[in-house]
């Protein structure tokens, strides 16, 4: 079996530019185009593979996640393809058996975490890119654009090994929202989103209750990198101790939860899954609760 060459599940624009002409590595930029709603049940959504050939770190190929990168005849946006589906839209951009992949987006991050996890749960070697494109650009490191003029190789599919437990399903969220089953339900939107006070991208405002909130935002720093370990600790620590398990991150279309997924991974923390309809698949059923309102971190009264 082949070494990974990752060193963990964030990598620094400088680990990277030492390695882009390893062979091992594939580059993916996940970038997706989601304006904010102007209304309730606006859901605007784009490839980002025209930004992708404006501009993008060398030798990056563009995976994209309203496309190959999920499953099209879901009733959802962004499903996670089968696993064999993924690995077949892996191959389309050069990943096979033996790759590592790092992702990278300019939205942020919440698209790189995205692919990271998925991926991640078939088994496939990868790390996320933290800064994304900004932070490449911010060094003066340089960018490329248009397409690759060499054709992607031809490789061996990786053989997908499932991880199911990084995945729950709204029947599982249902029990835990109604204290049938034990877990600890965290939101991930921005606090604006968890309360009901500004327009959702879906049918109902809100947030399914007994959740936390604990916005993926909030843990990057202003340059949109994931904050020192200390300083995350101490932020997820608020309002999420050991004793709030088994954790289940979702938000609006199972994207910013997978952000936070990777700070509560750099955190050490297995006990972690996401919910992949979100609040798109649970808002649909009207007779599944959400209530409006609510503080804006898991414990107020620990807040930062």
């Amino acid at each position: 079996m082949t070494t990974s060459p990752l060193p963990g599940p964030l990598v620094d624009d400088t680990w990277l530019a030492a390695r882009l002409d390893d062979p091992r590595l594939v580059v993916l930029d996940a970038t997706v185009l989601l304006p904010s709603p102007r209304h309730d049940g606006d859901h605007r959504s784009a490839s980002g593979r025209e930004g992708w050939l404006r501009r993008h770190l060398p030798g990056s190929r563009h995976a994209d996640l309203t496309g190959d990168f999920s499953d099209r005849d879901a009733p959802c946006h962004f499903t996670v393809p089968g696993p064999q589906a993924l690995a077949r839209a892996l191959a389309r951009v050069g990943v096979g058996e033996g790759s590592a992949v790092v992702a990278y987006d300019t939205g942020g991050g919440i698209w790189a975490a995205r692919l990271w996890w998925m991926l991640r749960a078939i088994s496939v070697p990868v790390a996320v890119l933290d800064g994304g494109l900004a932070a490449w650009e911010s060094a003066g490191r340089p960018l490329a654009s248009g397409d690759d003029p060499a054709p992607v190789p031809e490789v061996t599919p990786v053989a997908p090994v499932p991880r199911p437990e990084l995945w729950t399903d709204v029947h599982e969220v249902g029990a835990i929202s109604r204290g049938e089953q034990p877990g600890t339900l965290v939101c991930a939107l921005p606090a604006a989103g968890f309360d009901g006070s500004v327009p959702t991208r879906y049918s109902r405002r809100g947030h399914i209750p007994g959740s936390r909130s604990l916005p993926g935002r909030e843990l990057l720093d202003a340059e949109g990198r994931v904050l020192p370990a200390a300083e995350l600790a101490a932020r997820v620590g608020a309002g999420l101790d050991a004793a709030d398990t088994p954790v289940v991150l979702y938000c609006g279309g199972g994207v910013s939860a997978a952000g936070v997924a990777l700070a509560l991974t750099l955190l050490g923390r297995e006990d972690v899954s996401l919910y992949d309809g979100s609040l798109e698949e649970w808002s649909k059923d009207p007779a599944r609760p959400l209530e409006l309102g609510g503080a804006a971190r898991p414990r107020p009264e620990q807040g930062d």
